[in-house]
């Protein structure tokens, strides 16, 4: 048994409120289908490692608690393509490595609140370590079980699983598609099949694939050549110990310590490579919110452009939090910060260092600036004349003006000032 599989197991459940199972051990699973040619999956089905969790979501300003009924180990099967030569394959290369499912309970009620869950989910596993979760490389793949009851009734109705969903989107179209075709078929005087559908991005439906089996249908019995697991109290605490702090810990802090608006602490901390990012530039000195405002803006922009990860790109929390400084003690501005973001992100290096080498030093000196605003008024009468009028959009002209003589290297605070302190001499 992989032991460091084990620990992943148990970090996922920790993560997710659940408790650990003192005793364990794994089953085998019976079944032939072509991605488990050796008609058998080692998986847990009594005792899974973790039970009885949740997490917490919100959807339309309302927050919600989903329960976690299990966090079971189990071996992943092969991978089915269907080829568009009419022929189906199959790759058995990640067969048998180890894989987590979390099973929740049924307490989401709308597309929406499962897309919600799915996104906190990946949230708080990220955060773990234990995978990237990246549902388009199939480190992340969804079920999503459905059913309809009438208004009223207690017990649920006959359900339809949605398999192998691997994107948010997709589980989202999924369900919204699965509630109408049951809806349809219920309304009608019809009953819904216990069946597993797929769902098929083409064309937003659902396709069935196989009437579904029960769980005494894998014939489930111990796995004979895997000894049973005690975990004592010392292993669970030293496993608690090193994780990492959390998403919804994490967003609390975000708001209340640095003043950061809940959407901002929310969007930092979907990913932990951003929020270490955004931590670690806090510990170089940038304020919270510019260091914010940066990480969702314009570094956001750039990865999504050219699909990078923040570790793909040259920029540093170093480098991100030098420029913000720069541009809170007025050596560069807004707009000559965007160039020096481009050339960190892309080159590195110092952003002073940058800055200097370009030439992109905001200018502040009032003796550099005063001859420049003086010839700028000289060779602008007119707007002198419509200012005197009480025309304020004449001063954005000649601010305008300004700023295209200095290349847009001026200070625009130092402008105003001076440019009003001339028009008023004269």
């Amino acid at each position: 048994m992989n032991k460091a599989a084990l620990e992943f197991g148990m970090r996922a459940a920790l993560a997710l409120n659940c408790k650990i199972s003192k005793h364990t051990h794994f089953d085998r699973k019976n079944y032939f289908y072509p991605d488990n040619p050796k008609a058998y999956q080692i998986s847990q089905f009594d005792q899974p490692i973790g039970y009885d969790g949740w997490i917490e979501i919100e959807v339309e300003g309302k927050k919600k608690k989903i329960r976690i009924e299990r966090v079971h180990l189990e071996e992943d099967a092969g991978k089915n393509m269907h080829g568009i030569d009419g022929y189906s394959y199959v790759d058995l290369n990640r067969q048998g490595t180890p894989l987590i499912e979390i099973v929740s309970e049924a307490d989401m009620r709308s597309p929406e609140e499962a897309y919600a869950y799915l996104e906190a989910l990946r949230s708080i596993i990220q955060f773990t370590e234990v995978s990237d979760v990246k549902m388009e490389e199939g480190s992340m793949r969804c079920d999503a079980n459905i059913s309809l009851r009438p208004y009223g009734q207690e017990e649920f109705g006959t359900k339809a699983e949605l398999k192998n969903l691997n994107s948010l989107s997709f589980v989202k179209k999924g369900l919204a598609f699965e509630e109408k075709r049951q809806a349809k078929v219920l309304l009608s005087g019809g009953e819904i099949q216990q069946e597993t559908r797929r769902f098929d991005e083409t064309t937003n439906q659902t396709i069935l694939m196989r009437v579904k089996e029960g769980s005494s249908d894998y014939r489930y019995f111990p796995e004979p050549d895997i000894p049973k697991f005690v975990i004592d109290d010392e292993w669970i605490q030293r496993v608690k110990t090193s994780l990492p702090e959390l998403p919804a810990s994490r967003r609390q802090r975000y708001i209340q310590e640095l003043g950061l608006p809940e959407y901002d602490a929310m969007v930092l901390t979907l990913s932990k490579e951003m929020s270490d990012f955004f931590d670690e530039t806090l510990n170089n000195g940038a304020d919270a919110k510019q260091a914010s405002n940066w990480l969702m803006g314009e570094v956001s922009a750039y990865l999504n452009s050219e699909k990078l990860e923040l570790a793909q790109t040259n920029l540093t929390p170093e480098n991100l939090a030098g420029m913000i400084r720069l541009i809170a003690d007025g050596t560069i501005s807004s707009k000559i910060a965007k160039k020096v973001f481009r050339e960190l992100i892309t080159k590195g290096g110092r952003a002073q260092e940058v800055v200097e080498k370009n030439g992109w030093v905001q200018l502040s000196d009032p003796s550099k600036l005063l001859p420049i605003i003086n010839e700028i008024l000289d060779n602008n009468q007119q707007s002198v004349a419509d200012f005197k009028n009480g025309k304020d959009r004449a001063v954005g002209f000649l601010v305008g003006q300004i700023m295209k003589a200095t290349k847009g290297q001026a200070n625009p605070s130092v402008v105003n000032q001076l440019l009003k302190d001339e028009l008023i001499k004269r």
